[in-house]
């Protein structure tokens, strides 16, 4: 049985991502973000949703450029501990202990100590309401190279313990029950 409940933001799990910001070492920032994903294949493209309210809103709408760094079990407390303080008050990367590092493109900083970092380049702002989404498109990709299966060259991030956020909660990727494609698979024969 199930019962009607009143519209709501409920669509779990989500990517925990750090996304930082700022054009000088003075004005980096960091914010955390669970409203983001992939939106365009050709050219990729992907987006954020930050709260107006947010400082790092207003580094977001100057510099037109961020970094999503994905995260990992090692970063839970620092992904937890940068959504609920201001960069106002604190600079999350000295609080937190994360090295800001040189992006490719962007002059916005990467986080060193995150497996993938994905440079992006604002196309355009929509205020939705609460939040307005940042359409960016996806100007570089740093990853680092630990992850990379030097056999077979595929970059594995799943060695990495992503985290993802689930309805208030954190929570570190399961095990793999299938890959893509897998359901129309044919076994093949040795």
């Amino acid at each position: 049985m199930k019962e009607d409940w009143k519209p709501g933001t409920l669509i779990y799990p989500l990517p925990a991502v750090l996304v930082s910001v700022g054009s000088t070492p003075e004005e980096y920032n960091l914010i955390t973000v669970a409203w983001t994903g992939t939106i365009c294949t050709n050219p990729p493209m992907c987006y954020i949703s930050v709260n107006p309210i947010r400082h790092s809103h207003k580094l977001l709408m100057k510099n037109m450029e961020f970094v999503i760094n994905l995260t990992t079990e090692d970063m839970a407390f620092a992904t937890d501990w940068c959504g609920v303080r201001s960069g106002k008050e604190y600079h999350k990367f000295e609080e937190m202990k994360l090295t800001a590092g040189k992006a490719g493109v962007v002059n916005a900083p990467i986080i060193e100590e995150s497996p993938l970092c994905i440079e992006c380049r604002v196309k355009e702002v929509l205020s939705l309401g609460s939040h307005d989404m940042f359409i960016a498109e996806v100007v570089n990709v740093k990853a680092d190279t630990q992850y990379l299966d030097t056999e077979t060259g595929k970059f594995n991030l799943t060695k990495s313990n992503l985290i993802v956020y689930s309805h208030g909660h954190y929570y570190s990727l399961g095990k793999e029950i299938g890959k893509f494609g897998w359901s129309i698979q044919k076994n093949k024969k040795k």
